[in-house]
């Protein structure tokens, strides 16, 4: 049984910093690429960030390029989203995801096998 889990959300003014993790258990964890989404109300699941198994790949979404990192250490199965200078349209549950199929991972949601719980980020204006 593959479990994600999500911590570090919160709430922070805009401009400042946050810092959400994933811990993976379950299988090896550089078995996986993987992802971070995220649902504001009302809207779709969007992509956010992506990593490869090893990490040399990472891809971001234009909204939020420059600004949010992805990283992983794959010795404490943990996946991470630094969350630098952030905006109130930031504000969203953030979802780490696992995709098992593919060494880069995806833009798109389907794409992923496993998925966290999700963790809130508020940002205020």
């Amino acid at each position: 049984q593959v479990q994600l889990i999500e911590s570090g959300g919160g709430l922070v003014q805009a401009g400042g910093s946050l810092s959400v993790s994933c811990a993976v258990s379950g299988r090896t964890f550089s078995s996986y690429a993987m992802g971070w989404f995220r649902q504001a109300p009302g809207k779709e699941r969007e992509f956010v960030a992506r990593i490869s198994r090893v990490g040399l790949r990472t891809n971001y979404a234009d909204s939020v390029k420059g600004r949010l990192t992805i990283s992983r250490d794959n010795a404490n199965n943990t996946v991470y989203l630094q969350m630098n200078n952030l905006k109130p349209e930031d504000t969203a549950v953030y979802y780490c995801a696992a995709d098992a199929d593919t060494v880069y991972g995806s833009t798109g949601p389907s794409a992923y096998e496993y998925w966290g719980q999700g963790t809130q980020v508020t940002v205020s204006s």
